[in-house]
């Protein structure tokens, strides 16, 4: 579990590809100073586990659904990457609950200084138009491994703002329109869904309605 604050910008070394998979090599000092054989990294937002720790380096696997369903599928030897270590109980809880279960990729569309000379940037991210149910405005999203505030939302798309510090120390300040972002939306609400859907459609498919009438 993370909380969708960023702790550092690494940087990937190396990818070595597998059948179906690929051994990432990514150089954070302070994500790997402390890192373990099976520890949890989100690396742009995806969870994934410590094979190795070699100094400020460390070494995870990344099978072929993660490849496919996410943008470190098309990560390149060079790329910034943004690095959290999971959440510790007991400590602050910055952002929000963040799983590094990525549910799809959305494309940035647009940044732009909302008046001149403004130090922050609202930014336009389209999203698959599964996942818009989940959003929501003044509702938390998680992208690139950041959690963000949702602005407004579209039937696919959304937009968020960036602060002068997000720009600076994370990958989001390096995107350009035309990019892929992965994206995580708020677990509660998928819950909450599958929860509620077996009361509000019976299996004739007809919405119901359980309050009691007077």
């Amino acid at each position: 579990m993370f909380t969708g604050i960023v702790e550092e910008l690494g940087k990937l070394l190396g990818r070595d590809e597998r059948p179906d998979a690929a051994r990432f090599a990514v150089r954070g000092p302070l994500t790997s100073s402390d890192a373990r054989r099976g520890d949890s990294i989100a690396v742009n937002g995806v969870c994934l586990t410590v094979v190795d720790v070699d100094g400020e380096v460390f070494t995870a696997d990344v099978i072929g659904e993660t490849l496919h369903r996410s943008s470190l599928g098309s990560a390149r030897t060079g790329d910034r990457l943004n690095l959290e270590r999971a959440a510790k109980l007991g400590h602050r809880l910055g952002g929000h609950l963040v799983q590094g279960h990525v549910d799809g990729t959305g494309t940035l569309l647009s940044r732009i200084a909302p008046q001149e000379a403004a130090p922050w940037e609202l930014v336009r991210i389209g999203m698959p138009a599964g996942l818009a149910r989940y959003v929501v405005e003044k509702g938390s999203i998680t992208v690139d491994g950041v959690s963000l505030t949702v602005i407004e939302v579209g039937t696919d798309d959304f937009s968020v703002g960036l602060i002068p510090t997000t720009q600076r120390l994370t990958t989001l300040g390096l995107r350009r329109p035309g990019e892929l972002v992965n994206l995580e939306v708020d677990v509660i609400a998928k819950y909450v869904e599958r929860l509620a859907c077996p009361h509000l459609i019976p299996s004739n498919g007809e919405l119901r309605d359980d309050r009691a009438t007077g």
